[in-house]
């Protein structure tokens, strides 16, 4: 493993003046009711970047009011599809005109690549919205064919305000996925940001006024989970909500919705994906999707590649490769154009990810390389591997959320799908083969929403992203985003001027 300087002193990219740090309700900036703050953390150095307003239940209450006020009085639910799409259209072009600083914010509050941010996270929000102003004018029911003699058909109308609660992990991504469905299909929204990343957030709701979306269709509170994330899970009057987070907290959000309106949840949770390789396999290609899946974003991905099952032909050949690329790969700095993984999250996520590593050696995992933080300010910790691990280990178990990888060695096609299904999780998986036959039995039998075959983490658009099991149920991306946020309604009337009965 390289280390790059960590040292914030070390200068990239200028730092711009943090412009938005307060609450964004019905289309202006305020205070939080209580007068509170707290802090937001680089985690380059953990130390503070700005004082962001706390948003709790009162201030909830007044976004979820103006949301609720914008849907039932307001133009937005009630606009042609057209004419949303053409107010969406220019949300991205603004986006684009401020990728940088967005890219700073993103780097400075969540530790991500700012190279990454600047060429791939902003302008694929940018995509997102385009694809999701394109969807605003096709949504629409369909005339059924009734088996008596009456003339139907349905309407897909929006659901009303939605909860969106975004993690931290990919701020300007995640913000995107949700927001920009709930806005095609005509809802009005209160948006919680995860509390270790609310400056882009904040920054997408000034651009979103400047685009002319109302006031009160998108408001942005920043806050806690306990507080801020439960009043809107519990709000009686909110009618939907799109969670991304813990499994953990999943659970808690079904709880709030079913004891509060039996409000809609769609749930995108945890993850512990395989990566089967077998073979025969293009050892260097595997290799490298390895290390992507699990190295990307520090290993705060949700669909990590964090189980890497490789068949014993080549096992001690792959081996040898993912330590050689795990020792070259760049940590420090995120704003430097050399460096490949930047800090974690935050101290409590630092501390969890050490604690699992050493889990990971007490259980008798073999540590190959990696395992220590790096010295100096941040959260940085070494891309860490270990061989042999068995499936009732923690690190084999548990969603790690950081830099670790676990290996293992498999015979059959049919030992890989056993302990590739051996997870409560079903997020996703990979396939590494040349045989379509193999491919093709493996991606069936594997209970996970999103299979690659010779390819990982392959996000689109048009495909959509969800998980089975305890990964969660509803779809991101792909048309079927829109599903939370639309209601069928049935409209029936008889075909003749005489009484039906």
């Amino acid at each position: 493993m390289e280390s790059n300087s960590n040292d914030s002193s070390v200068s990239f990219v200028k730092i711009p003046t943090i412009k938005f740090t307060k609450l964004f309700i019905n289309g202006e900036f305020v205070d939080a009711v209580s007068g509170k703050t707290f802090e937001t953390i680089d985690p380059r150095t953990g130390e503070m970047i700005a004082k962001v307003a706390e948003g709790d239940k009162e201030d909830v209450d007044l976004a979820v009011k103006a949301a609720r006020q914008a849907f039932d009085h307001g133009p937005w639910p009630r606009l042609p599809g057209s004419a949303r799409a053409r107010i969406m259209m220019k949300f991205p072009d603004l986006i684009e005109e401020n990728v940088e600083e967005l890219a700073v914010l993103d780097t400075i509050d969540a530790g991500k690549l700012f190279s990454m941010g600047k060429a791939v996270d902003i302008p694929f929000a940018a995509k997102v919205l385009r694809y999701y102003a394109g969807a605003a004018d096709k949504i629409h029911g369909e005339v059924l064919k009734m088996s008596r003699e009456f003339h139907a058909y349905t309407l897909r109308e929006p659901i009303g305000v939605a909860g969106l609660i975004i993690p931290w992990n990919f701020p300007t991504g995640m913000f995107m996925w949700k927001v920009s469905p709930a806005l095609a299909a005509g809802c009005t929204m209160v948006v919680k940001p995860a509390e270790q990343t609310p400056l882009s957030a904040l920054y997408y709701a000034h651009l979103a006024k400047l685009a002319g979306i109302p006031d009160g269709v998108l408001n942005v509170i920043n806050g806690y989970g306990a507080t801020a994330g439960a009043a809107i899970t519990s709000h009686v009057d909110v009618d939907a909500v799109s969670f991304t987070g813990s499994t953990e907290v999943g659970r808690k959000v079904m709880q709030a919705a079913a004891t509060s309106n039996l409000k809609v949840v769609s749930l995108e949770l945890g993850g512990k994906s395989p990566l089967i390789i077998f073979d025969d396999a293009d050892v260097d290609m595997a290799a490298q999707l390895a290390i992507f899946g699990t190295l990307f974003n520090k290993g705060e991905v949700c669909v990590a590649s964090s189980r890497v099952y490789v068949q014993e032909g080549i096992y001690d050949k792959l081996v040898n490769k993912l330590v050689e690329k795990a020792k070259a790969w760049v940590v420090g700095d995120p704003f430097d154009p050399k460096v490949q993984q930047g800090p974690q999250i935050d101290k409590k996520q630092f501390d969890k990810i050490l604690s699992y590593i050493e889990h990971g050696k007490r259980e008798g995992a073999t540590l190959l390389t990696g395992g220590k933080p790096l010295d100096g300010k941040g959260y940085y910790i070494e891309p860490t591997i270990f061989s042999e691990i068995k499936e009732e280990m923690l690190i084999a178990k548990d969603e790690i959320f950081g830099p670790v990888l676990g290996l293992a060695k498999f015979k059959t096609v049919e030992e890989a799908i056993k302990r590739a299904n051996s997870t409560r999780y079903g997020l996703a998986a990979g396939i590494v083969t040349k045989d379509i036959n193999v491919a093709n039995t493996v991606s069936r039998s594997i209970r996970a929403g999103n299979i690659w075959i010779n390819c990982y983490a392959a996000l689109d658009n048009d495909c959509p992203f969800g998980g089975y099991k305890m990964s969660g149920f509803g779809s991101s991306l792909g048309l079927e985003a829109l599903d939370i946020f639309l209601k069928v309604k049935s409209v029936v009337t008889p075909l003749f001027n005489t009484p039906w009965l």
